[in-house]
């Protein structure tokens, strides 16, 4: 029954472009702890990939002084699908965040935690022997995974940070590089699980991966932080050849690693406990990886015409929202899981977005699990940034 209702609201506007990047999965929520401020790039253009020259300012938007744009620093390690990997500190969300930079003179990556308070930078998480950025900050505020960024540059341009140092660029499956987990306390690194260990595995499953560069997308902790999953790919920016796209979980300590069979989607996310949410057929399905089975569905084709879109879990569980792309537009549809009860937005323009020049639907919840923000073109083809409010429930 379609009974849930929005009002749309810009908070950005041109001449410059305004994006956050990413999805909103696993408790990625672009606003503060007190709803104050909400996270944003500005950028100059939108119609190419960034040069390792250009920078893009990284900016408060001040939801309580008329959604002004507080500029506070910038980054040189950014995408237009992930932006560079935004994140409130979980245990100082009021006034801490993190995001990515890379340094000019010798294109390591490294991560920044910066205070809104202090106006400055309280700590870089720099490693000159694997210069990696963040990946994903644990729901628990106690690490964050990490990537080679120079990595995926050249083997996924997309997801990667142009002129950034690959160091492992000389392996197909390096045994010093893969996921790395951070200890935000400490500063300390350790490797949660290698090119080479994952090689090994996909060797055995298919054997014509042998040989191939591999790369990691989308390392996604679950609520708890006791688990990630990601995939390891391989062969994308080949024209022949056999495609490696193995979703794989891992416990945080680094046991139980386990390359799963069943593909759920490319941007799945998690929902509560070992159950993930993604796609099967044309369902929006539960998907356990512990028992390894689809468990459970979401809604139905008719709610969800494209279960493979961007989609997300409320931070209070509740809601559920699943944003499509097509025919050059985003929309949105979102579900009260207690009684299957939804609603559908209005579309939002994409734009001429295509292939490296990405605009997601990415669609990303507040902390009070009653708003969104999600991107859009306007009718003066400036890149911005929409919330979604939705209105109050009976």
């Amino acid at each position: 029954m379609e009974t849930v209702g929005f009002d749309v609201e810009q908070i950005t506007f041109g001449p410059k472009h305004h994006l956050f990047g990413y999805i909103g999965q696993c408790l990625t929520i672009p606003w503060s702890e007190d709803g104050h401020y909400i996270l944003s790039l500005e950028v100059g253009f939108h119609d190419r990939m960034p040069r390792p020259t250009d920078a893009a300012r990284v900016v408060l938007v001040d939801t309580q002084n008329k959604n002004r744009i507080v500029r506070v620093d910038e980054t040189r390690a950014w995408n237009f699908q992930q932006g560079t990997m935004f994140y409130w500190h979980p245990r100082a969300a009021k006034t801490r965040f993190f995001f990515n930079d890379r340094d000019p003179a010798n294109g390591h990556v490294f991560t920044v935690l910066y205070d809104v308070g202090e106006r400055r930078r309280v700590r870089e998480y720099r490693f000159s022997d694997t210069p990696i950025g963040n990946s994903g900050v644990s729901p628990t505020g106690h690490a964050f995974l990490a990537l080679n960024y120079g990595r995926l540059a050249r083997l996924r341009l997309v997801t990667g940070y142009p002129g950034s140092l690959d160091w492992s660029k000389d392996h197909a499956a390096p045994g010093d590089d893969g996921i790395f987990v951070v200890d935000i306390e400490s500063g300390s690194k350790r490797i949660l699980v290698s090119y080479q260990q994952l090689a090994r595995r996909l060797e055995k499953h298919v054997p014509e991966s042998k040989g191939t560069p591999l790369f990691i997308n989308h390392t996604l902790w679950d609520r708890s932080g006791k688990r990630v999953y990601f995939f390891v790919r391989g062969g994308w920016r080949v024209r022949r050849g056999k495609r490696i796209n193995t979703p794989c979980s891992i416990k945080s300590d680094g046991t139980d690693l386990v390359l799963h069979e069943k593909h759920i989607g490319g941007h799945p996310e998690w929902g509560e406990g070992t159950k993930l949410i993604g796609r099967d057929g044309r369902n929006q399905i539960f998907y356990d990886v512990v028992e390894k089975r689809v468990t459970g569905r979401l809604g139905t084709p008719d709610v969800f015409p494209d279960p493979e879109g961007d989609i997300s879990l409320s931070p209070d569980g509740r809601w559920f929202v699943n944003g499509s792309s097509k025919g050059g537009v985003n929309r949105y549809v979102v579900l009260r899981l207690a009684d299957g009860h939804y609603g559908r937005t209005a579309a939002f323009s994409r734009g001429m977005y295509k292939g490296d020049l990405r605009i997601d639907s990415a669609p990303r919840w507040n902390r009070t699990s009653d708003a969104i923000l999600v991107p859009g073109v306007t009718a003066g083809k400036t890149r911005q940034l929409f919330v979604i409010h939705m209105r109050p429930q009976k």
